[in-house]
């Protein structure tokens, strides 16, 4: 009893010596498959590859960056020239007296040159600007020789019976909205229609006017824009949108305008300002 005891623990010795050994011997085995060179190589190429990634997406970022801060001084630059620009033309048209809002000089002057570039406007000479800041009652457009710095004309003009009444304040693109509509628009080829000598306009400030010849949205005369009107009911005529003007001065403010001018519809709105297409690149 005493032998096969002793055998027995001799047995149990021997194993337990025995398994560290060979799992020993097996880690070695792994390690050494685990650094052959192939196995190398692989994890090189993948340390490359990563660091390869990680170098073309800081570049990246540095170029994106760059663009940025162009971008930035570009307009910062562009903006510079667009002020003292307005500030040249308001000066020597003496504009301190007559209602428009230097800031609707400034947003003209950036879209009408944009526009310019694209070649979306084709005629440089002439710039359109209805500051519906101002009530109906007062001669809120202004028809500006650029080159020249003169004042063409300056006239009532109407806006969309849902707008408002003195004040427009309300704006849409929709059709069968009656608002006018706020933006650049381009002019087009007149036409003779029911309100006599019109012109057809394009809206390209998308969003805000593009429906602007699926609504109809034209430039023509009217009997209730005039000072007749406004005297004897205290509040100018409105329209279904379209920036109507007087009848008597549709033979000389319109062919001035058609075939490719620049024509704005101004009025403070920060979501206009803040989103509009042009304006905002």
């Amino acid at each position: 009893m005493k032998t096969l005891t002793h055998s027995f623990g001799k047995v149990i010795c021997m194993t337990l010596f025995m398994v560290p050994s060979t799992l020993v011997e097996g880690k070695r085995e792994s390690l050494r498959e685990s650094y052959t060179p192939s196995a190398l190589i692989s994890v090189y190429n993948l340390t490359a590859s990563k660091t390869a990634a990680m170098k073309a997406a800081a570049a990246r970022s540095a170029v994106a960056k760059a663009a940025a801060v162009a971008r930035a001084a570009a307009r910062r630059a562009e903006m510079r020239m667009i002020t003292l620009e307005a500030m040249s033309l308001f000066n020597d048209m003496q504009l301190q007296d007559s209602g428009l809002n230097e800031k609707a000089l400034e947003y003209a002057l950036l879209g009408y040159h944009r526009l310019l570039k694209k070649g979306i406007v084709r005629r440089s000479d002439v710039l359109s600007i209805c500051d519906f800041s101002q009530p109906s009652s007062q001669k809120r457009m202004y028809v500006i020789d650029v080159r020249n710095h003169k004042l063409l004309y300056r006239s009532y003009v109407a806006h969309g019976i849902s707008s408002g009444e003195t004040f427009a304040n309300s704006f849409s693109n929709q059709p069968e909205s009656y608002k006018s509509s706020l933006g650049f628009y381009v002019t087009r080829e007149t036409y003779y229609g029911s309100n006599g000598l019109s012109l057809r306009i394009d809206g390209v400030d998308r969003g805000f006017n593009n429906l602007a010849s699926r609504r109809n949205i034209v430039i023509h005369g009217a009997p209730y824009v005039s000072e007749r009107i406004l005297h004897k009911y205290g509040v100018m005529g409105t329209t279904f949108g379209c920036p109507a003007i007087p009848t008597e001065l549709t033979n000389e403010i319109i062919p001035t305008l058609k075939n490719g001018t620049c024509f704005f519809i101004y009025f403070p709105s920060k979501k206009y300002l803040n989103e509009s297409a042009v304006l905002n690149g």
